[in-house]
């Protein structure tokens, strides 16, 4: 297809060409993409593979329940060794220069040229580096060159979310990347074992001297104790207090209860007291209940009683026998309140000397205070000097353990590294660089991609892929599209085509409107507005070009223009495409092809034309119907839109004509019957405006612009 210069304003990507595109060079798109892709390939090949393996530290305390100190709580790890921080310090220590260094003497990197390439520089590289355009690695010194290479190749890192630390080595050296990182992580291990050590032979040589001046000032602060103790005369009682102290407290008790027992026998004389005094009985007292005496004269009594009632009931209350018992009974009552006197006596007597005891407790308790207080002032100086001495002898306890510990481990080289190997690296079968499957496959769909994205680009830029816009509503107005009936044939007129009598239907034609150019008809459209021109051509391909220069004139005009080739041969089309063997208008009638697919650009000017295509003419006929819906979605995409029509007649052009449509009937020779045939059946059949406009020969255009570029299809 023919590049564009000029596109219309309103333009559209069509999807489908595209697709139509990529499909037409999918042969080559395939090649492309295979070559490319075996290109990568070799190349790949040519590269030095790189093996990568790595190893696994877990960072925990190695110590066990019955190994960790006490001090720790006997199962408590290392916290701070622990946390992000303090694992994020390991991975610096693995980093670290001295140690890299360490395991890179012990596998001897300096001989490889892998990690020191200044023994084995190339001739060329000598070249550059005696130019000045390569730094020469000769000047850096070879431990810095295998360290910096060593880093290159190492990579240690920290996995989230846990306390293990990766170590991985890439190298050419299949052995060599699996041997780096397991030496490495055994060099880690055996610096941490190391530290300990030295860290608990220094703990040792301190906690020594530590002890030593410990135990003298215990021995210090025991004596200044005792010899406080024997100076104050503090005793010491039960329970380690002072004998005064223990002494007063006992004699608080004491005096507690004795004031307790008189407070108990006053209250139960005062209840005997007011028994006797009020004539009450005596026997809810338990003090007189409890006496034996006075419990056998309550049992004489109640003989008594007893024997009184009983002879009552013989004999009368004044007989001598009854008296007589009445006159006992009267002398029990006596005793009994006798004996009860007798126990008032006895608990005021108690209550009495409980007074005097407590008199006497309470005099002992004031001498006891006295000596208490000075002996409290005396106890507070010996508390300190006695905690004096206990903070000395637990800090010398606790260094005696430490020391201990420290000199068990220091003697047993006991020193676990708080860290442990958990997977060691083994040696790797695959490259880890270039993986030839995967980068295969990408290197095939990027070229795939590239392919594409040429094909596209290609018809992008060579305007291919674009199309006039057409509304939305009126391409759904058109809908499939069919072929369209196109007769080749010039009209044969009929007997009552000419009529018998009357004006000449060109004069008639001439006499109404003026003959024109191409480019006066041109001015005329552009004047009236008319945004549709029918040509007819009755003389055929002779005529055809009337239509070609008048598309072309208005597009030189700037209108946005197409010219829609509806002859059978293609005459007027032929001659603004270089090949006019492609889709066309009977293509878009039959559903076979799209809008973008049969609009092509003239190779001279701006404007477009569709030609008449290449599907089955029959096919083409049964869609005829339609081609007025084409028109219009053309007329909404252009400015004008021309139709060569051939000849036809004024019945042919009922379905292309419509509102605002200019026809002219193309002339090369007024005189010819097809002329004066046509211009009367068109005359007769309305078209009353009819113009009549001079076409040059068919060897030569009647107007043809000077080309502003070339166009290759």
């Amino acid at each position: 297809m023919s590049q564009l210069d000029y596109r219309p304003q309103d333009a559209d990507i069509d999807i489908g060409r595209i697709f139509a595109a990529l499909w037409r060079d999918k042969v080559r798109i395939l090649l492309g993409t295979l070559v490319l892709t075996v290109l990568v390939v070799a190349l790949l090949s040519m590269v030095t593979p790189k093996y990568e393996a790595d190893a696994r530290l877990l960072i925990q305390s190695s110590e066990s329940i019955f190994t960790r100190p006490e001090r720790d709580g006997g199962n408590a790890p290392d916290a701070s060794l622990l946390d992000q921080e303090g694992v994020a310090s390991q991975v610096e220590i693995l980093s670290s220069s001295d140690l890299l260094i360490q395991v890179a003497n012990e596998l001897d990197l300096k001989k490889l040229s892998e990690f020191d390439a200044a023994p084995a520089m190339s001739g060329l590289e000598r070249g550059l580096v005696a130019l000045g355009m390569l730094s020469d690695p000769a000047l850096v010194p070879p431990e810095k060159r295998v360290l910096d290479a060593v880093r290159e190749r190492l990579e240690v890192y920290a996995v989230p979310d846990s306390r293990v630390i990766v170590i991985g080595f890439r190298s050419q050296d299949k052995e060599l990347a699996a041997r780096f990182p397991n030496a490495l992580a055994e060099a880690y291990l055996a610096l941490e074992s190391r530290n300990e050590l030295a860290s608990t032979g220094r703990a040792a040589t301190y906690l020594a001297s530590e002890i030593e001046e410990l135990q003298r000032s215990v021995r210090e602060a025991e004596a200044a104790v005792a010899a406080f103790r024997s100076s104050s005369d503090l005793l010491i009682g039960q329970n380690d207090s002072i004998l005064a102290t223990q002494q007063l407290t006992e004699l608080a008790s004491e005096l507690s209860r004795v004031r307790a027992a008189r407070a108990s026998a006053e209250a139960r004389a005062r209840s005997v007291k007011a028994a006797l005094d009020n004539g009450g009985s005596l026997d809810a007292i338990p003090e007189v209940v409890e006496s034996a005496l006075i419990a056998r004269l309550r049992e004489r009594e109640i003989a008594l009683n007893a024997e009184i009632a009983e002879l009552s009931t013989t004999l009368l209350p004044g007989h001598p026998r009854i008296q007589g018992l009445r006159s006992q009974l009267e002398d029990l009552s006596r005793q009994i309140r006798a004996e009860g006197r007798k126990v008032l006596v006895g608990l005021q007597n108690a209550a009495e000397i409980a007074r005097s005891r407590e008199n006497e407790l309470m005099a002992d308790l004031n001498e006891l205070k006295a000596a208490s207080g000075s002996a409290s002032e005396r106890e507070v100086e010996l508390r300190a000097l006695e905690r004096e001495a206990d903070s000395q002898r637990a800090l010398l306890e606790s260094y005696l353990v430490r020391f201990r510990e420290a000199q068990s481990r220091d003697e047993g080289q006991y020193a676990p590294a708080k860290a442990r190997l958990i997977s060691r690296a083994i040696v790797p079968v695959e490259p880890a660089f270039p993986k030839m499957t995967p980068m295969a496959a990408a290197a095939f769909f990027v070229s795939l991609l590239i392919m594409i994205l040429s094909t596209v680009v290609r018809e992008l830029a060579t305007g291919r892929a674009f199309v006039p816009a057409v509304p939305a509503e009126v391409a759904f107005r058109a809908g499939p599209m069919a072929a369209v009936e196109i007769d080749d044939r010039p009209p044969t007129p009929g007997p009552d085509d000419t009529p018998a009598t009357g004006p000449d239907p060109v004069e008639s034609a001439s006499g109404a409107n003026d003959n024109y150019d191409i480019s006066a008809l041109a001015g005329r459209l552009i004047d009236t507005g008319a945004d549709r021109a029918i040509i007819v051509s009755p003389e055929g391909d002779a005529a055809a070009g009337a239509s070609v220069g008048v598309a072309r004139a208005l597009a030189d005009d700037g209108l946005r223009t197409i010219l829609v080739d509806l002859t059978g041969n293609g005459a007027a089309s032929r001659r603004m495409l270089e090949d006019a063997n492609c889709p066309g208008i009977t293509d878009l009638l039959a559903s076979s092809s799209s809008y973008s697919d049969v609009i092509y650009p003239d190779f001279l000017t701006n404007a477009h034309v569709v030609p008449t295509g290449t599907a089955d003419p029959v096919r083409a006929m049964r869609a005829a119907d339609r081609l007025p819906i084409i028109l219009d979605a053309l007329m909404s995409a252009y400015d004008i839109v021309v139709v060569e029509c051939g000849p036809t007649d004024a019945a042919g052009l009922k379905r292309l004509a419509g509102e605002g449509t200019q026809v002219a009937l193309s002339v090369v020779d007024a005189t010819a019957p097809e002329i004066m045939n046509t211009a009367g059946n068109l005359v007769d059949g309305g078209y009353d405006d009819l113009i009549l406009v001079a076409a040059g020969s068919e060897e030569h255009d009647p107007y043809e612009p000077e080309p502003r570029r070339a166009y290759a299809r």
